[in-house]
Parts: structure tokens; sequence; C-alpha cells
């Protein structure tokens, strides 16, 4: 063993993945800001971060907090939400339309972006639960009050039904009504 080696207990899982993430979300940072064609210093005065601070999450130095991710995302134009999921703040998505719209929609600010997709969420959660629902009951019952929608055949029987009544479509004369003479 040479002194280079570092024996495998002593390497710390966490401390580990906490750096790659750090590395991997400061080279991401790096290639979005080349692709903008923006420089370093211009990023950081964008964001309203030190250069110096910049330049240490880029080579992986320093893992930036959410705020300082997010104004990062402002400057570069990019939705907040990227920058997060490859910080490993937030867990990644499944792709969906409506949601890279949002992303990319440069008419609306990042907390609206984050309420819409939140309000999104819950409608396709909701949706999905209530399909996964309907899914196990057996054909013909319903476990909330609203009843099936009626096919014409039923309503035509309804009609009939009730045009075989006697005083069928008229209104009931009771004692408390006013046009009652008594």
């Amino acid at each position: 063993m040479t002194g280079d080696d570092v024996p495998e207990a002593a390497v710390d899982p966490v401390t580990t993945v906490a750096a790659d993430l750090a590395q991997d979300i400061g080279g991401f940072i790096r290639t979005q800001r080349m692709a903008a064609k923006v420089s370093l210093r211009q990023l950081a005065e964008r964001a309203g971060v030190s250069n110096p601070y910049l330049s240490q999450i880029e080579r992986g130095l320093r893992k930036p907090s959410a705020d300082v991710l997010a104004q990062i995302a402002k400057g570069l134009r990019v939705s907040a939400e990227v920058l997060y999921v490859r910080a490993g703040i937030l867990e990644e998505r499944p792709a969906s339309p409506v949601r890279d719209a949002l992303l990319v929609d440069t008419f609306i600010n990042e907390r609206q972006k984050q309420m819409l997709l939140e309000i999104y969420d819950s409608f396709r959660n909701e949706n999905t639960a209530s399909q996964a629902g309907t899914a196990s009951e057996p054909a013909g019952t319903r476990t909330s009050g609203a009843s099936a929608p009626k096919s014409s055949a039923d309503e035509a029987s309804a009609a009939k039904q009730s045009a075989e009544k006697p005083g069928a479509g008229r209104p009931a004369i009771t004692d408390s009504d006013p046009g009652s003479s008594h």
C-alpha cells in the first residue's frame, strides 16, 4: 500500500456522492453558460453572485444552495427545476409535453412555473388515483354518489314509464300550495 492509497473503509459514500453532485452541477452550469455564450463574469453579475464563488461552483468546489441555483437559472435563462434535478435537490419527473412547454416559456417567471407545475402534478396524481380506483371496481358499481350516465334507451324507458302514470308531467297540488282552493 502506498501513501496515496486510502483504505475502502475510510471513504465516506455520502461525501463521495455530494462531491460528485457538486461536480456534476458545476459542469452542467459551465456547459450551459458556454452554450449561451455568456462569460463567467456576466453570469455572476446576472445571478447576483461573486465571480470567484461562481467559478468555484463550476469547478465543483462548492455546492450551491437552492436559492443560488435559482439565481443562476435566471441568469442562464433556464428552468430552476433543471438545475435542482441536476443538483439532487429534486427528483426527476417523467417527461411531459405540458411540463416541457411550461419550463421553456419565457413569459412566466420561475415562481409561476413552479406553481403551475405543482397544480398540473396534483391534477395528474388525482386522475391517476381515480382511474386506479375505478379500474378495481366491479362493473356497474360506483363508490361515489354520482350516477352513471344514462343511455338513450334508459331515458326512453323512463319517459314511457312516467307517461303511463296518472297525473305524470303535472305538478301535484297539496294543501300547502298557495293556489289551492280549499
